[in-house]
């Protein structure tokens, strides 16, 4: 078991499999260029480090507000 609850369709990895990578970068460009602007704007930890994980928690957070506003389905293929 261990103690991480994600399930297979929790991964990027299947985001990109299921979408694929053209809508997926799509579904991802809006909060990620709204994190880098918040990271460009108001983090100065003087830290590389702290600077990065503090962008891919904001990034996280927006992403998930989103798929919470905004479920996305998978696509069709033929």
């Amino acid at each position: 078991m261990g103690y991480c609850s994600m399930n297979r369709g929790d991964t990027v990895f299947s985001l990109i499999k299921d979408l694929g990578l053209l809508v997926a970068a799509k579904q991802e460009a809006l909060p990620f260029l709204i994190s880098f602007g918040i990271a460009e704007f108001f983090f100065k930890f003087k830290s590389f480090a702290l600077e990065c994980l503090a962008f891919l928690a904001v990034w996280f957070v927006l992403s998930f507000l989103q798929s919470l506003i905004f479920p996305h389905t998978k696509a069709q293929r033929s």
